[in-house]
This record gives structure tokens, C-alpha cells and sequence, in this order.
């Protein structure tokens, strides 16, 4: 019997150190030009897919971690060198972790290469299941399916909102209404290939941060796709909508499947953020001479440090054990998996705030990071699920009861 241990192993850790560099002398160096473009950074994404950073390949070494922890240490290196392009390069995952969640073998090999693309050309990957009327009242959602027999064919319409690579992506899997009043239960998820008509994004949304990440609303005006492109297939399907009309309890739902298994990932895209506000300002306290003294020499200031690094290794704690109970098929008893986004991102929102404290006025100047990993921050107590979604996800399962 194996003692406990929290020691990174041998692998682990040169995934981390590989990862960091990259983030260390590519990302960084990119980051502020590409927030103020606020452009998609296709040569940082074809450096890292040159590198093997970014493909299928990278995800599958990654996933096969027993542990879970190879996502989460790759997920919080990048985004340590800049939020922005680290969604850049990993929002795919999240169209990925859909079609793992809910597809079968055949079209996992079939699409999830064309999500990528290659090295000479890389593509991306949207998924698309936010609306105007339906962000975290999932069961609202307005877009719908219908399967015509004729043609074996699914047509789609409706409309998504804030899909990250929405309209520019390769491939985009989008979720959609089948029965209606089943609510969340009578949804699936499809597939969209390249190049289908009727699909269409709106142009770039200005956001607040994140933003050499391509964020757009997706239209679709009776899409139309092949059968097999419903995720699972259309038997698992029928017999899913099967057990939701008696009434019998569900074995899951498209986008809730998926955002369980993306979760411990974006808690530790929101540590990486405020990771790196954490070792700024601890450095620049360090320099920083105000009354003839280092400012860290005050208490008010290297206590706030002291809080800052505390509650960083504490989410980070959190964001590990949800990441290894996903790996492992443990179930969120306790909500572990919301637990561990809601801790990372309200910590993130946190610690960037403190170290734009902590450089006074040069921490509102865009000479120094802190003001643009202050903006990045503020998604991660929204997107994925909000803070107070979190908290009803925690409290509905240790309560054992249906609160609203």
C-alpha cells in the first residue's frame, strides 16, 4: 500500500516546467498586444501547436493521468502567462470535453482531429449552449432539434450567445431542445462540421477581459446535419427521453456532463490568474520604498500577501481533489467539483484586486499587468456556472434537498 503523498511525480513536473516555459517566453511577451488587438492569436496558436501544446494528442497524454492532475497543472501554467491566450489555445477543450462526455467512440475519432486542425493550419473548436433567455436556467433553452426520417437528417435553429470561437471555429458542437417540456432532460448535443449552411456567428464581442479570446453569438436558420451527428446516437437518445417522460431519474444531462468534467480545469485556469497577480505584487512590494522602507516590511502589506498565497494553495487544494475524483469516476457527493471552481474563481477575483491595491496608482496603469489580470479574473466568477450556480450545486447535494 502506496503512503499518501502530494508530491508531484517525475512526468508531473517536467509537464508543468515545459508548459511554464512556454508560457514564460511565448505567452507574456504576446499578451498585452493581443489584449489591446483584441484579436485571436493565431501565431501563438500554431506556436503551440508546433510544440505539440495544442492538438488531440496533447489532451489524450494529459487525460490519461491517472490522477487528474496533468489538465489542471497545464491549465494553470498557461494562463499564469495570460488568460486571453490561454483560452485562445484551450477553449477547444471545452467542445471536446462534450463530444468525450456524451459521444461515442466513432465520433470522437471522426471529430475531435477536426477540431484542432494541424500544425501547418490549426483550427478551432466552439461549443455553443448559452443563450439571451438561457445561461444558467439551462432548462430554457429555446433552441431546437427536430429528426426528419426522410433524410436522416437533424435541423437546428435558435440562437447562442457568448460561444467562445463561436462563428470562427472548425467545428461546433451546439445543444438543443428535442422535447421541450422535459426541460434540461429532453436536450442533446450535435455536432456542426465545417462548412455548414446556416450556421453563422455575429461579429467579436467587446468584452471587459479575456480578450484575445474570440467570443461571439452563434446563429443557426434551420441547420441541417447528418443523424450521426447527434452525440451518443439517436438510440442512447430515445431511450434517455424514454426514462425522462416516466418520470425515472436521468443519468445526466449534455452541458451539465460536460461542465462537470471541465470544472477542476477552469478553477485551474482561475489560479493561474491569480498566481501570477500574487507573484507580482510580491515582488514589486519588495522593491516598491515608501517611507524609507520596503513596503512589505509593513504588516498591512505582507499580511495581504500572506492571505493572498494562503487562499491560492488552498483553492488549488480544492481544484486537485475535484480533478482526481473526475479522473477517478468518484461522485460529487458534496458538490466537489463546484466547490473547486467557485473557491479558484471568487479567490482570483480576490488576489487581482489585492495586487492592484498593493501598486497603488501604478496598479491602474497598463505598464504593469496587474490591471489587465484584474479584468481577466472577473469571468471565472461567471462563465462555466456563477458563483451563486456553485453554491446551489454545493448546497442542493449536501442538503439533499431541491433548494431554488
Amino acid at each position: 500500500m502506496p503512503e499518501f503523498s502530494l508530491d508531484l511525480n517525475e512526468e508531473q513536473r517536467d509537464l508543468r516546467d515545459w508548459v511554464h516555459g512556454f508560457a514564460k517566453d511565448v505567452v507574456r511577451p504576446a499578451a498585452a498586444e493581443w489584449d489591446a488587438r483584441e484579436e485571436t492569436p493565431w501565431p501563438v496558436i500554431q506556436e503551440a501547436a508546433k510544440i505539440g501544446l495544442y492538438g488531440f494528442e496533447f489532451l489524450a497524454n494529459t487525460w490519461a493521468d491517472p490522477t487528474g492532475l496533468s489538465l489542471c497543472l497545464s491549465n494553470e501554467e498557461l494562463f499564469w502567462g495570460d488568460a486571453g491566450i490561454g483560452l485562445a489555445i484551450f477553449g477547444t477543450s471545452l467542445a471536446v470535453a462534450a463530444i468525450y462526455a456524451t459521444g461515442t467512440p466513432d465520433q470522437m475519432l471522426e471529430w475531435v482531429p477536426q477540431c484542432f486542425g494541424d500544425a501547418a493550419e490549426p483550427k478551432v473548436a466552439a461549443f455553443c449552449t448559452t443563450e439571451p433567455e438561457a445561461g444558467s436556467d439551462v432548462g430554457s433553452m429555446k433552441t431546437r432539434a427536430r429528426y426528419d426520417e426522410a433524410t436522416d437528417e437533424w435541423v437546428i435553429s435558435g440562437q447562442k450567445a457568448y460561444a467562445t470561437n463561436g462563428g470562427i471555429a472548425n467545428v461546433h458542437v451546439v445543444t438543443a431542445s428535442i422535447e421541450p417540456e422535459l426541460g434540461s432532460r429532453g436536450q442533446a448535443a450535435f455536432v456542426v462540421p465545417p462548412g455548414t449552411p446556416g450556421l453563422n456567428g455575429s461579429r467579436k464581442l467587446k468584452k471587459l477581459g479575456l480578450r484575445a479570446s474570440h467570443t461571439a453569438d452563434v446563429f443557426l436558420d434551420d441547420v441541417r446535419v447528418p443523424g450521426r451527428c447527434l452525440l451518443g446516437g439517436k438510440e442512447a437518445l430515445d431511450a434517455r427521453l424514454a426514462r425522462a417522460r416516466e418520470g425515472r431519474k436521468a443519468q445526466g444531462q449534455a452541458a451539465m456532463r460536460t461542465f462537470e468534467l471541465s470544472r477542476p480545469a477552469v478553477g485551474a485556469q482561475a489560479l493561474g490568474v491569480a498566481r501570477a497577480a500574487y507573484e507580482y505584487a510580491l515582488e514589486y512590494a519588495k522593491g516598491r520604498v515608501q517611507f524609507g522602507r520596503p513596503i512589505i516590511e509593513n504588516q498591512a502589506i505582507a499580511f495581504a500577501l500572506a492571505d493572498m498565497r494562503m487562499e491560492i494553495d488552498a483553492a488549488r487544494l480544492l481544484v486537485w481533489r475535484a480533478a482526481w475524483m473526475g479522473r477517478n469516476n468518484r461522485p460529487f457527493e458534496a458538490g466537489e467539483g463546484s466547490m473547486s471552481k467557485l473557491k479558484a474563481g471568487e479567490v482570483a477575483v480576490a488576489v487581482t484586486e489585492k495586487a492592484v491595491q498593493i501598486l497603488g496608482g501604478a496598479g491602474f496603469l497598463r505598464e504593469h499587468p496587474v490591471e489587465r489580470w484584474f479584468r481577466d479574473a472577473k469571468i471565472y466568477t461567471i462563465f462555466e456556472g456563477t458563483s451563486e450556480i456553485q453554491r446551489l450545486v454545493v448546497a442542493r447535494a449536501i442538503s439533499g434537498t431541491y433548494i431554488r
